[in-house]
C-alpha cells in the first residue's frame, strides 16, 4: 500500500479518544495485525510524487515544533502508539509487520526508527519472526546506518530505485546517481539484509515515465536484476492531479503515458523477472520465494488489520478506517494535546468489504475465492475466463497474464 496521499478523504466525526465501536475490537487480529508509520519528509519533493511529504522549507517555522520536526518526530510516533494499545485494550495482539513509509523514513537516525520499533515492542509484542521493513532512498544510507537499522530490530528494506537511466530520473526529479543503487544493494547485504542473515532486499521501478523508451526501461530492469533483489515492486507511472509532473503535461511540456506502452513494459518486466527466477504474487510485485513476499502489504490485500501512525496515515481495525490530520504541526498538535490525531473515520457495511475483498484479492496470485461474487459476477466470469482474462478453476478466480494488464476492467465486470 502507498503512503498517504496529500488529499484526504472525508467521512464521519471521531471520538476525541479515538474510541472504537465494540464490534471493531471484536475480532482484530484475526486476519494478522501490523504497524504502518508515516514518516512525512523528504530533502525534495518528487515531480511525481502525491503522498504527504514535506520538505524542510514547506514545513518552515512550524518544523521546529515537537513532532513536526525530525528531530523529535519519533517521540510524537511513540505516543500514538501508545495511544493505539489504549484504544485496544488488554487484548493480546502481537505484531506480525512494522513498515515504515514515506517521504524517507531514513532521514532519521536509526536509533529514532528503532526506538518507535522498540515502543511498538513493549506496548505490544513483536510476534516471532515479525517482519520490519523501511523503505530508504538509495542516496539516503550508508553501510553503517544499515547496519544500526539490522541492530535495532529491521528485517527488510526496499530502496526506491525508479530507473537507472539519468534522464528518466531527471523527469521524475529523483536526485539519486543510479550507480548508488547497487552500492546500496551491497551494503545492505553486508548489513545482515540478506535472506541467508533472516533479511530481505526490494527495489521499487516505475514505468511509463515520458520520455522513457523500450529500451530505457530494458536498462532499468537489467540493472536491478543485476543487484540480485528478494523482491521487486514494477508501478506504472501515474500523473496525479496537483503535482508539479501533472502541470507540465497539462502545458504540454511532456505527454501523458501511453496505455500500449505500459502494457509492452509490463509484459517486459514480467518476462525478465521470472527468467531471472522472481515469481509475481500480486499485479505489481515479485519475489524471489514466499519468504520474499512482503507480508506487511499481504495484510492489507487480504484484509487484515493495522494502526497507521504519523500525519495522513491510515488505519483499519475491524471494519473501521479512519486517517489522520494531514499536516505535521496539526498533527504534533493533537498529540501533544492528549488527543486522537484522527481527522475522520467510515465503518465499513458488509457489502463494501465483499467489494474491497474483490478489488483487492482479485491481485493476487492465489486469487479470490468465488464464493464471495453476487450473481452479477458469477454471471461475468464464463465471459472473462472466455476473453483469456481468467484462469478456468471452479473455486478461485486468478487473472492470466493478460488479464493482470486489464485488471481494473476485470474488477468492473465483476462488481455491479
Amino acid at each position: 500500500m502507498p503512503p498517504p496521499p496529500s488529499a484526504l478523504p472525508s467521512g464521519e466525526p471521531v471520538p476525541e479518544d479515538g474510541s472504537l465501536p465494540e464490534s471493531a475490537l471484536a475480532h482484530v487480529g484475526e486476519r494478522g495485525f501490523g504497524f504502518y508509520v508515516h514518516v512525512p519528509f523528504c530533502r525534495v519533493r518528487c515531480g511525481y510524487c502525491d503522498f504527504n511529504t514535506y520538505t524542510a522549507e514547506e514545513l518552515g517555522p512550524v518544523g521546529g515544533a515537537p513532532g513536526a520536526s525530525r528531530a523529535t518526530y519519533a517521540e510524537a510516533a511513540i505516543a500514538e502508539v501508545r495511544r493505539a494499545r489504549r484504544v485496544l485494550g488488554d487484548v493480546d495482539l502481537p505484531v506480525d509487520t512494522v513498515f515504515f513509509g514515506g517521504g524517507t523514513p531514513t532521514l532519521l537516525s536509526p536509533a529514532d526508527l528503532g526506538s518507535v520499533v522498540a515502543a511498538i515492542g513493549a506496548e505490544f509484542g513483536l510476534a516471532e519472526g515479525a517482519e520490519v521493513t523501511t523503505e530508504a532512498n538509495p542516496d539516503s544510507v550508508a553501510l553503517w546506518d544499515l547496519e544500526e537499522l539490522r541492530a535495532v530490530g529491521f528485517t527488510r528494506i526496499s530502496f526506491g530505485m525508479q530507473s537507472a537511466v539519468d534522464h528518466v530520473l531527471r523527469v521524475l526529479d529523483r536526485t539519486h546517481d543510479p550507480l548508488r543503487v547497487p552500492a546500496a544493494v551491497d551494503w545492505a547485504r553486508q548489513a545482515g539484509f540478506a535472506p541467508s542473515d533472516g533479511g530481505s532486499i526490494s527495489l521499487d521501478l516505475i514505468y511509463g515515465t515520458p520520455g522513457e523508451s523500450i529500451p530505457d526501461w530494458e536498462t532499468s530492469v537489467e540493472a536491478a536484476l543485476a543487484c540480485r533483489p528478494d523482491h521487486v515492486s514494477a508501478y506504472s507511472l501515474i500523473v496525479e492531479d496537483g503535482t508539479a509532473l501533472a502541470r507540465q503535461v497539462k502545458r504540454g511540456e511532456l505527454p501523458m503515458p501511453d496505455e500500449d506502452d505500459l502494457a509492452d513494459k509490463y509484459l517486459l518486466v514480467d518476462e525478465r523477472l521470472r527468467a531471472a527466477g522472481l515469481e509475481w504474487y500480486e499485479v505489481s510485485n515479485w519475489a524471489r520465494d514466499e519468504q520474499s513476499r512482503c507480508r506487511h502489504n499481504m495484510l492489507y490485500w487480504t484484509g487484515g488489520d493495522w494502526w497507521g501512525v504519523g500525519p495522513g496515515a491510515h488505519s483499519h481495525v475491524g471494519g473501521v478506517r479512519w486517517w489522520n490530520v494531514k499536516h505535521p504541526a496539526a498533527y504534533a498538535d493533537r498529540i501533544a494535546s492528549g488527543l486522537s490525531p484522527a481527522h475522520a473515520r467510515e465503518v465499513l457495511d458488509d457489502e463494501s468489504r465483499r467489494v474491497e475483498r474483490v478489488l483487492l484479492e482479485l491481485r493476487l496470485r492465489d486469487g479470490l475465492a468465488t464464493d464471495v461474487l453476487d450473481d452479477t459476477g458469477r454471471a461475468a466470469v464464463a465471459g472473462l475466463v472466455e476473453q483469456g482474462l481468467l484462469t478456468d478453476r471452479p473455486d478461485r478466480l486468478v487473472l492470466t497474464q493478460r488479464g493482470r494488464l486489464l485488471a481494473d476492467a476485470v474488477v468492473r465486470d465483476l462488481l455491479p
